[in-house]
């Protein structure tokens, strides 16, 4: 894909968004995505759960960053439309490896990204805190920003997922 159609997917996926009604459908495999196309969605994202279990691993950064960026590139080459791409908690503790991780799911194609604030237990803390966690998404759109690139940002919060909180109990 040259870097003026992602732009374009870029911005088209940051309209989709805006709008308030998008439904996005989670392929974890070229054929899947293929259906979620010809279905007519209009946006696609890919699922690191399905992605992993198809391919025989559990959820959780159990794949690496390498081949989850080969995985999100084939769903991204196979389909016309926006990719967002879901990479965990972006494979590693450091903004620094965020930003890589960032750069790996551009390169593959995504215009959007989801990243988790959960440590995914290797840390005592379930969760990142709000300033590492900032800090973490900054390196992200600092990717984006350099590359010239709309990417949208999910920042998801694992609170339910990892049981914290006040109300966890």
């Amino acid at each position: 894909m040259s870097k003026l159609d992602q732009k374009s997917l870029a911005l088209q996926f940051r309209d989709l968004t805006r709008r308030g009604d998008l439904l996005l459908p989670n392929a974890w495999d070229a054929a899947s995505a293929c259906i979620f196309e010809k279905a007519g969605f209009p946006a696609i994202g890919t699922t690191s759960a399905g992605i992993a279990y198809s391919r025989g691993r559990r959820d959780g950064q159990q794949i690496d960053r390498a081949t989850m960026a080969r995985e999100i590139a084939v769903i991204a080459r196979a389909v016309q439309v926006p990719i967002t791409a879901d990479i965990e908690a972006g494979y590693g503790d450091r903004p620094a490896d965020v930003a890589e991780t960032v750069e790996a799911a551009v390169e593959a194609g995504a215009v959007g990204v989801n990243l988790e604030d959960n440590t995914q237990g290797a840390r005592q803390e379930p969760l990142y805190g709000i300033e590492e966690q900032a800090a973490r998404i900054a390196a992200a759109r600092a990717v984006a920003d350099r590359r010239g690139l709309t990417l949208v940002i999910n920042a998801r919060t694992d609170t339910f997922l990892a049981e914290a909180g006040e109300n966890a109990d």
